[in-house]
């Protein structure tokens, strides 16, 4: 395998991963209950 595809092949796995976890991310606000979660784990900070 070539140095370039090789590089290709890691940034592609890297975008790849990037995405999927902005999409993981994505699918948890859209939950209202996980927000409310979130809120309170925060407000319980101070």
């Amino acid at each position: 395998m070539k140095p370039s595809t090789r590089h290709h092949l890691f940034k592609a796995g890297w975008l790849s991963a990037a995405t999927l976890a902005l999409l993981g991310v994505f699918a948890l606000y859209t939950r209202p209950a996980f927000l409310v979660t979130l809120v309170d784990q925060i407000w319980a900070c101070f």
